[in-house]
Order: structure tokens, then sequence, then C-alpha cells
């Protein structure tokens, strides 16, 4: 793993990996809420996830971990909820108790139903088993399944954004989805019309823009071409 900021031992530490879609959902947030924070880079293709000094930090090996202090916390949606409630500046949940549950029924389709479909233990062994062909055809096949769920959740309540006319939790949670589905999976979103639409908009908000995988320290030159 590789640190690349500063070592004040007081600033908010990310580990992450440049092209995962969680620690995305939590480099979004990071920004929207004006936190600074230091990168650690986890590269997963070596294997840093499975050190004993990660694995201390989150026993299950994945990324994102966030510390605060004396305070760790693993797993996209514990720490967004966390940032929530330690940071309330730009709130990521609506007031209006429907339009939460709104937000957290989107949220969890895409961290529950469609990305543990596509994450690289699970396309690994696709591969293994059936052939690289077969890894991509499943991974397309759960997003679109995914995408057209989340169409239909969303088509009485979707503005400019996911659940309205302002960011929230939701929306966390598709920016990168559905960038990695067009980017990894050449997902054709013309299938998707809310979901392109709602897509551009995620692309003139700096804060979305500045957590994506491309604009990562530890993104390999061919992914910032």
């Amino acid at each position: 793993m590789a640190s690349v900021t500063g070592e004040d031992s007081k600033k908010l530490k990310l580990y992450s990996y440049w092209r995962s879609s969680c620690s995305c959902r939590v480099r979004i947030a990071l920004k929207l809420k004006g936190l600074d924070y230091e990168y650690i880079a986890v590269n997963l293709l070596k294997g840093d996830q499975k050190s004993p000094e990660f694995l201390k930090l989150n026993p299950l090996g994945y990324v994102p971990v966030l510390v605060d202090g004396d305070i760790v916390v693993a797993d996209s949606f514990a720490i967004l909820l966390y940032l929530e409630e330690k940071y309330p500046q730009h709130p990521l949940l609506p007031k209006e108790l429907q339009k939460r549950a709104l937000n957290y029924q989107a949220a969890n389709l895409v961290s529950s139903n469609i990305q543990p479909l596509q994450n690289l233990p699970v396309l690994g062994y696709i591969q293994e088993k059936l052939g690289a062909d077969e890894k991509v055809v499943w991974a397309q096949t759960n997003i679109r399944k995914g995408f057209a769920a989340l169409e239909k959740l969303l088509e009485n309540y979707a503005g400019k954004y996911a659940t309205g006319n302002e960011v929230f939790l939701a929306d966390l949670f598709l920016a990168p989805q559905i960038d990695g589905g067009v980017r990894r999976f050449n997902v054709d979103m013309n299938e998707f019309p809310l979901l392109s639409r709602i897509y551009k908009a995620y692309k003139e908000l700096p804060a979305f823009e500045d957590a994506m995988p491309e604009r990562q320290p530890d993104a390999p030159p061919e992914a910032r071409a």
C-alpha cells in the first residue's frame, strides 16, 4: 500500500483503489462535504488487500476503509452514514421520509444487487470456470437487469438527479456504477434514458468528476489518457 499525500495524523485517511466503484462513492462524499483526506492506495491486482496490515483494518479485505482518528470504518455504505452523522455539511439524505427511503432503496439496489456481481473475485471465478467472454456477458447481464429496475424505481421521482433536483445518497451510488457500466463493460445506455440523462448531469459536478477513477493518483497512465 502506498500513501500518496501528507502525513498529518489528524487528517481523514481513505484506503482506496482507483477503479473501485465502492471507493468512488466515498470519494464523492468527501468532496461534497469539503473534507480533506489522505489517499492511501490499495492495489487490488497486486493483493495489497490481503496484507496483514490491511486485514487489521478490514478482515474481509475489501476497500474502501476510512480512518478518522481512532475510528476505523469499512464498507462504503457504513462509511457514508458515518460521514453523514459526524460531518452534516452538504447532507446526503433528504429530510422527507419517503424520499429518504427511496435513496436507501436505490443505493442498496446498486450495492447489493449490481456491484457485488461484477467485482474482481466474482469475475475472476467466472473467467476461470467459463472463460473471459462469459465474464463480460455475466457482468453486462446483471448490470442491465439492475439498471432496468432503477429506471422503474426512479421514473416518478427523478429530476436533474436520481431523486430530484438535489444530489443525495442515491447519486453517489449511481454515478460510479453507471460510469463502470459504460467504461468497463460497454453497456448500451440507450436502453436506459433516465440513467443516461442523470449521468450527463453528474459530469457537470466537480465533486463527481474529481472522484472518478481516471483522476485518482494510483490510476495507471493509460487510464488517464
